[in-house]
């Protein structure tokens, strides 16, 4: 995979990719180049058999503040629907990029995390936070729908309907307590250790069986869609081709030796 990446930081070792946004002195914008990077990053993950996981993190202390004012914000209020139209559904397709990469994600949050940097958290599989993040879906603040992103689907599956809807008619902050609280944050840990464990459960599932953590996620996202038995019969096809991986012999050859199993994806 690679990692000759512009405007983010990118480092891949033992099977792990970290991704970092890292403009710590405007507490990590995004713009319309790293947006676009992002998306076409997460698209290419789907092919890449060295990356079995993510840790998606900020630097400075800040997860990311979403959008620049200036260098996104600004500009679109001089664009033409046309255009406006291009900019939503790219941004959009960063969060489809990351649902279907098949590997799973784990966003670190420390800081501020706010909008589409709370979306970005949003759309990873598993998110770890600290007491003093600060989490805002804070599009009605700038006189937009709280509907950007995936967020009315996505939020709702998270901390429940109306929980998610506060958030996205008020634009208030969510603190770090208040997110674990309701599900958005798996667990809470302190600033100084936030990354180093973040990066330890994404060891944890890098090690485990790569192939069926791919259908796991397809599955999570796949069955938001399917009638219940829809899902069984998803589910039923989906564990029969796990079935047929040489990890699955591998863990009951490991069981029946009492070893501990060694996953190799295949």
């Amino acid at each position: 995979m690679r990692c000759d990446v512009t405007h983010f930081k990118c480092e891949i070792r033992d099977g792990i990719a970290t991704v970092r946004l890292d403009r710590p002195e405007r507490k990590n914008p995004l713009t319309f180049e790293s947006y676009a990077e992002l998306r076409d990053w997460f698209r290419d993950l789907h092919y890449a058999d060295d990356v079995h996981a993510v840790v998606f993190e900020g630097t400075g202390g800040n997860f990311s503040s979403g959008g620049d004012v200036h260098e996104i914000i600004g500009p679109l209020t001089r664009m033409t629907m046309k255009e406006l139209m291009a900019f939503t559904r790219m941004t959009g397709d960063l969060v489809k990029a990351m649902q279907n990469c098949g590997k799973p994600i784990i966003a670190a949050v420390d800081g501020v995390c706010a909008g589409a940097g709370a979306i970005i958290a949003m759309a990873s599989d598993l998110r770890m936070g600290t007491a003093g993040a600060k989490v805002a879906f804070l599009f009605t603040r700038v006189g937009l729908a709280g509907c950007d992103m995936g967020a009315c689907a996505m939020l709702p599956r998270i901390i429940g309907q109306g929980r998610a809807a506060e958030l996205l008619y008020t634009g208030r902050v969510m603190s770090g307590e208040e997110a674990e609280r309701w599900g958005f944050f798996n667990r809470l840990s302190a600033p100084d250790t936030l990354s180093d464990e973040a990066h330890a459960l994404a060891r944890q599932i890098a090690e485990g069986p790569n192939f069926a953590h791919m259908m796991t996620k397809t599955m999570l996202n796949q069955e938001w869609s399917m009638s219940l038995d829809q899902a069984i019969e998803a589910e039923a096809q989906a564990q029969a081709i796990c079935m047929q991986t040489s990890d699955f012999e591998r863990a009951f050859d490991a069981f029946a030796n009492k070893r501990h199993p060694v996953f190799e994806g295949d």
